[in-house]
């Protein structure tokens, strides 16, 4: 047999083997998204607009992308609730993604809404598309003649689907009986004066919305601190005396290297809050001029504690005066700013060391402190900013009395403040029981996120806007106004998972706390007061009158069913009906 191979075979065996050895090109597709959605109200599923996402060919690698929404919230209104922005990411073989825009909040009848939707950053495709125009059309029929109501309510339901929603409804005082149970409201028995609802503007909260295009923080501001049909009258807020825990960085107003002290307070400055605190600030006064602002201090100059960090530590003896002069130098400049501070707390959480910053300071330090230091040096500073204790949870009660009940110490004093991560609300009647000429004011509850917005909702309404108020408190606070989708900013060993009343990116969307604080705020103006109303059972509800005479009923239904009861006024009842879950504030 002939063992040589013919030159014919020799070249179709080369190109088999150099054939096979050819690199696969990659595949780049296309990516495109529809250039105009449009889609009726009423059609949405599961309050989403659907907009997909397609390559061309299958990919061979991963490809990914990052898609935002236009900020039109103040354009479309309160009912544009979508995400700012997110990842998406296609796994070799898929051809086909959906970015879904979550719209809550109907309202019985408005204009179109438009808004767009970009992709950007994408990874492994060609873009043939980047922006879709989405416009939602209202499909509702425009009603001339709305239901006649001697009571308006506006609603917010635990799914989400109703978002502190003005009901078309007639809820009518008549004088019939039934069997429901009756919450009698009663404008002869008063309480206290009501100071505001609000959140913690913290420095991160700050920095994100100074950060914000001008459009969209004019926008912001104006949605949370107006007082008009398009926004939520937002009365008080508390700011941090240097860095809290969700700064930026650690800081106080006057920083020295290691080793050394400013008695003098020579290199005092603000120069922390300048950047992005103050201005916000004074944008806010402008919308609201009578916004009540208490400032919270974390902690002192490390150089003033006895362990010279900014975690822990208590504050040296033979600082109080050095400190107290520092207080009074805050507030003097804040208001050389145009800023007034309406009170003070002596210390965040004066029993919790563990926080960045944070500093311990015991009920007799605290006394001692305001008696023979902070007191006297606003009164010859001429100071009226208010003095309130404790800025702590409601399980030691006795921390606050044992100050009031030293006479020297308590002539400077205000009231006291107090946060609910221990212990239970009604602490507070404990502190007014005790001493009822001195006020009570709850000044932080967090939300964790992610929060189960059902859950927070009832809890938060349930012992604070209502527990709270009818304990005894002038206000209520909840923390933060603002974080970002990472929950940031926060100091390093501050708060990670602490959640804003408002997520900002590109633009802001509304979390569970800005439910809860509007249903309060949005209808109970500073000066009001809250007046009796009768405790029902499965149905928390707290009352008010306004300055102008109107009467506002905010409950809770923290039952399992449906609660169907009559709301009582001057011997006349109107029958209304509410979720499990729900919370309704009714104004009359």
């Amino acid at each position: 047999m002939n063992n040589r191979t013919s030159p014919f075979l020799c070249l179709i065996l080369l190109g088999i083997i150099f054939g096979s050895c050819k690199k696969t090109e990659s595949v780049t597709p296309a990516m495109s998204i529809t250039d105009t959605i449009s889609i009726a109200e009423g059609t949405l599923q599961e309050y989403k607009v659907i907009i997909p996402v397609t390559l061309s060919a299958a990919a061979d690698k991963q490809v990914s992308l990052f898609w935002s929404t236009s900020d039109n919230t103040a354009i479309a209104g309160e009912d544009y609730l979508a995400a700012n922005g997110s990842y998406i990411v296609f796994n070799p073989g898929e051809t086909t993604k959906n970015i879904e825009i979550l719209i809550f909040a109907d309202s019985t009848y408005e204009p179109d809404e438009t808004f767009s939707v970009t992709i950007s950053n994408v990874k492994n495709a060609v873009v043939k598309t980047y922006t879709t125009t989405v416009i939602i059309t209202n499909d509702d029929v425009f009603d001339p003649n709305p239901a006649q109501s001697d009571i308006s309510c506006w609603l917010t339901k635990p799914d989400k689907s109703v978002l502190l929603k003005k009901q078309n409804v007639g809820l009518n005082f008549t004088v019939s009986t039934n069997q429901y149970p009756t919450i009698n409201v009663d404008t002869t028995t008063t309480y206290q004066v009501m100071d505001g609802f609000g959140y913690a503007l913290t420095g991160g909260s700050a920095y994100l919305i100074n950060n914000l295009t001008s459009v969209t923080r004019d926008a912001l501001l104006k949605e949370m601190f107006l007082l008009d049909d398009n926004s939520i009258g937002v009365s008080y807020l508390r700011i941090s005396i240097g860095a809290s825990d969700l700064s930026l960085s650690v800081f106080s107003y006057d920083d020295m290297p290691s080793g050394q002290t400013d008695v003098n307070l020579t290199n005092f400055s603000l120069a922390p809050d300048r950047v992005d605190l103050i201005p916000v600030l004074k944008s806010v006064l402008q919308l609201n001029p009578k916004i009540k602002i208490l400032g919270s201090p974390w902690s002192p100059p490390v150089w003033m504690k006895s362990n010279k960090s900014s975690v822990g530590g208590s504050l040296l003896p033979e600082y109080y005066d050095v400190y107290a002069r520092y207080l009074v130098r805050y507030i003097t400049e804040m208001k050389a700013e145009g800023i007034p501070i309406d009170a003070i707390t002596i210390q965040n959480e004066p029993l919790n060391g563990g926080n960045n910053p944070s500093m311990v300071m015991q009920a007799t330090e605290q006394r001692d402190f305001i008696k023979n230091n902070l007191g006297p040096a606003f009164k010859t500073a001429g100071i009226t900013t208010k003095i309130i204790l404790y800025d702590h949870n409601c399980d030691v009660p006795n921390y606050p009395i044992s100050i009031l009940d030293d006479p020297d110490a308590a002539q400077y004093v205000d009231g006291s403040a107090f946060h609910l991560y221990g212990g239970e609300i009604s602490a507070l009647s404990t502190v007014h029981n005790a001493h009822p000429e001195k006020n009570l004011y709850f000044t932080e509850q967090w939300v964790g996120g992610p929060g189960e917005f059902s859950g927070n909702i009832k809890w938060h309404v349930q012992n604070l806007i209502i527990g709270a108020t009818r304990n005894w408190s002038k206000n209520v606070i909840e923390w933060n106004l603002a974080s970002d989708p990472l929950y940031d900013p926060h100091t390093p060993g501050g708060c990670v998972t602490c959640e804003g009343a408002l997520t900002i990116s590109s633009g802001y969307t509304r979390n569970v706390s800005y439910y809860i604080v509007a249903h309060a705020s949005k209808f109970v103006p500073a000066g009001s007061v809250r007046i009796s109303s009768v405790l029902q059972t499965n149905l928390p509800n707290v009352a008010f009158k306004t300055p102008d005479g109107k009467k506002v009923l905010i409950v809770l239904n923290n039952g399992s069913t449906t609660q169907t009861f009559n709301i009582g006024f001057k011997n006349r009842v109107a029958v209304t009906s509410l979720g499990s879950g729900s919370v309704a504030t009714y104004v009359w």
